[in-house]
């Protein structure tokens, strides 16, 4: 039995989907009752309702589990406090597997969430247990929240600048990993960057987007106030802040990384921008 917290967010259901696809049996870690059908139905076995910051909750859900594969909530202030205490009951409970879900370039300590990463990789290090991390870039689904602007007004919105290099990845190839290092031998103590692209520009996402589209798109720096002021009521002060702080980063530095580390798991390129979109958007 593998045990996947933040089960109910895009990254849980697309690793219970790919756990799914290769037989084996998930415990799905979700915060309300009414989540219940739609991960059921995506082949969770059972599903554990409770509060991540509940050390009770946590040990009641690693009660049984061989593997843990561990999603925190989204840019959230708790990710130490998180991560220790399920650290700590996956210690307690003897699970055989802990898989942390990361980020990559957590070292980065001008963006909060990513060091709070860090440190949660840090204490998993000193626990004792057979662990592997995942660093994941940003994914290319993330694109697709901007999809109604793109198609409707030709205009690719970032709240850092068009020219800065970042690399993405597919979620569904970090899925598939993630599956792969959870059920076969041979992970235990490695931490892999998952990269599926060469670093790409937002201009070089827009044109990739007019071609697929067959229509002008133009990339488009929206200034970062303005993106706070559309996403404020949505956000807790913390992740405002925390995000942020990542576009001044993008918009200075970028996000960078290699694809070789992923194309070794996968057994194959990883999935491209051009291909994710013929895949997503026909």
């Amino acid at each position: 039995m593998i045990l996947v917290t933040g089960a109910a967010g895009k990254t849980g259901r697309a690793v219970i989907r790919a756990l799914a696809m290769v037989g084996a049996s998930v415990r799905a870690f979700v915060h309300r009752q009414e989540q219940r059908a739609a991960l059921e139905a995506l082949g969770a076995q059972s599903v554990f309702c409770g509060d991540l910051r509940d050390h009770r909750a946590l040990a009641q859900a690693v009660d049984g589990v061989q593997a843990v594969y561990h999603i925190c909530p989204n840019v959230s202030a708790d990710e130490f406090a998180i991560g220790s205490a399920l650290i700590d009951a996956a210690v307690g409970a003897g699970v055989e597997r802990f898989v942390f879900h990361s980020v990559l370039h957590p070292q980065t300590e001008a963006m909060p969430h990513h060091w709070a990463k860090l440190r949660v990789e840090e204490r998993l290090l000193e626990s004792g247990l057979p662990f592997t991390i995942l660093q994941p870039t940003a994914y290319m689904q993330n694109i697709l929240a901007y999809w109604p602007q793109i198609v409707d007004e030709g205009v690719y919105l970032v709240p850092y600048r068009v020219d800065a290099l970042t690399c993405l990845v597919d979620l569904l190839d970090v899925a598939e990993v993630a599956a792969q290092v959870l059920t076969q031998p041979g992970h235990i103590g490695a931490t892999y960057e998952l990269v599926g692209t060469e670093a790409l520009t937002p201009r070089a996402v827009a044109e990739e987007l007019e071609t697929h589209l067959d229509r002008p798109v133009v990339a488009r720096k929206t200034p970062v106030e303005q993106w706070r002021r559309q996403v404020a009521d949505r956000l807790s002060a913390y992740a405002l802040d925390a995000l942020t702080g990542m576009f001044a980063y993008y918009d200075r530095y970028g996000l960078r990384g290699n694809s070789n580390v992923l194309t070794f798991l996968l057994g194959r390129a990883p999935t491209s921008l051009r291909r994710f979109l013929q895949r997503e958007r026909p």
